[in-house]
């Protein structure tokens, strides 16, 4: 070697030194200090209800996962980062640790915390203290769902002189994280509608005999005219009002991972909103209100038969529900006007001759006359 050649070699050390003085600057983490290697071994359960699909890192402090006292004492504890980084290093240790069946519910972990740090004690042994915040979510139909979050830890007690216990340590911290999830999955998967794998819809129709105010659709019991209590309007041109309606009632359970959703539609008059003029009392009028209350009852089959399974959303099925309830309500009062218009309120018996013929072939269709 020349005395260029020994000189440039020597610029090139000095630089070199320079770079790993300012990794250890930028980072806090000493250059001649390995990194922490979580060793991978079959973990004391399997899995049935999820896999690990990703490790995601949110943790406020990066720079390293340990702040260990020097072997031998003396000194300030140095930050130690696991190989390869926190979160590649938790990624490799379930890959090679944990089965992976892509058949199950996909977990992933955001990783809040992990953190191991020392502290010289009073008797000249050193302590660590091991800290892990897990939060566990599942992907399902393109939608997060947040599931638990886990917060555990550790602590520890060793030799000044030696270091053997600071991975096992963290790796059984990290362990208890993953049993803890194990448990819960086990535990919520066939009741917990987070964790529901498909939902299916029961609808039941709400009869009963008329109470003090209310009577409800029965193709048995066809409005009478003593359902009609409300005060007359005097005032009003047409000789009878009804006002019928529909809404209903869900119950919600959980079974073997599947959401059981339970309707009870109510489709119903109430008197005390009904009246008719004491001079209308006839089989024509008293049809034409029937019409009205059949309209409803045909708009509550068609809503029902907008409820597909297939298509309710597992996180948000009730909205879902919601949106075609309304849609529905909307639709029933369009034809209630067009039926009106068209029947000029029953003045026009043509009109309400076919009417009748279209909403008993109508409400046939659907399996409710």
């Amino acid at each position: 070697m020349n005395f260029n050649s020994r000189k440039l070699y020597t610029c090139a050390s000095l630089l070199l030194l320079l770079l790993i003085c300012y990794y250890a600057a930028a980072t806090g983490i000493a250059p001649n200090v390995e990194p922490l290697v979580l060793r991978a071994g079959k973990l004391p359960f399997t899995p049935k209800e999820f896999y690990i699909a990703n490790v995601i890192d949110e943790r406020s402090d990066r720079k390293a996962v340990a702040y260990l006292l020097p072997v031998g004492g003396g000194g300030k504890a140095q930050a130690i980062d696991l190989q390869g980084g926190a979160p590649t290093a938790l990624r490799t240790f379930i890959q090679q640790s944990l089965p992976s069946d892509k058949s199950l519910r996909p977990v992933t972990i955001r990783l809040k915390e992990l953190q191991v740090k020392e502290t010289a004690t009073d008797a000249g042994r050193v302590a660590g203290n091991i800290s892990v915040v897990m939060a566990f979510e599942m992907e399902r139909e393109g939608e997060t769902v947040p599931l638990l979050e886990y917060k555990g830890g550790g602590r520890y007690e060793r030799s000044a002189s030696r270091n053997e216990v600071t991975e096992p340590a963290m790796r059984q911290s990290i362990v208890e994280a993953l049993r803890y999830l194990n448990t819960w999955m086990d535990r919520e998967a066939d009741t917990n509608p987070r964790l529901a794998k498909g939902i299916k819809v029961r609808f039941t129709d709400y009869i009963a005999p008329p109470d003090q105010d209310t009577v409800f659709y029965d193709p048995g019991r066809p409005l009478n005219w003593q359902d009609f209590q409300a005060d007359v309007n005097l005032t009003s041109r047409f000789s009878a009002t009804v006002f019928p309606s529909f809404a209903y009632e869900g119950q919600t359970e959980v079974r073997d991972g599947i959401i059981h959703l339970n309707l009870n539609m109510k489709v119903y008059v109430l008197k005390s909103s009904s009246w008719v003029k004491e001079n209308a009392r006839d089989a024509y009028g008293l049809n034409h209100e029937q019409r009205h209350f059949d309209i409803v009852k045909l708009m509550s089959e068609r809503f029902k038969q907008k409820i597909k399974p297939e298509e309710l959303s597992l996180t948000d099925y009730n909205s879902n529900i919601q949106y075609h309830f309304i849609e529905s309500y909307r639709e029933m009062n369009r034809l209630q006007e067009q039926y009106y218009a068209e029947t000029r309120h029953g003045l026009d018996k043509a009109a309400q001759d076919n009417w009748n013929q279209r909403l008993d072939k109508e409400l046939k269709a659907v399996g409710a006359k």
